[in-house]
């Protein structure tokens, strides 16, 4: 399973992993859909990493800082799969941290 090229998600965004380096070290950009009605797609940097070595199904992190729509900053970890049609598919959990005014408010911060 190869992490590098570009992937869709069932929201249609995109992300584009470049080839990760030999610590397993990869960087990209996700591209995601800010409007449903035709409003533009926003790219933002992705920096992650992958397990190396002798594993056919990597597992791998990255992180996202959302950019010119938003302060918010994702995290995502996953791993790539390989179906029994011979399709590459990234598995994937994420989760989402918007800034609050206060320590209050922090319950309100994560998605």
């Amino acid at each position: 399973c190869d992490l590098r090229g570009l992937w869709r998600n069932k929201q249609e965004s995109l992300m584009e992993i470049w080839a990760p380096r030999d610590d397993g070290s990869f960087q990209g950009k996700y591209l995601m859909q800010v409007s449903l009605s035709g409003g533009c797609i926003c790219a933002s940097p992705l920096r992650g990493t992958q397990h190396l070595g002798k594993v056919a199904q990597p597992t791998f992190g990255f992180t996202v800082c959302w950019e010119r729509f938003s302060n918010a900053t994702a995290v995502f970890v996953g791993q790539c799969f390989v179906d029994t049609g011979g399709k590459e598919v990234l598995v994937i959990a994420w989760l989402l941290r918007e800034p609050v005014g206060s320590l209050e408010d922090d319950w309100r911060a994560m998605k």
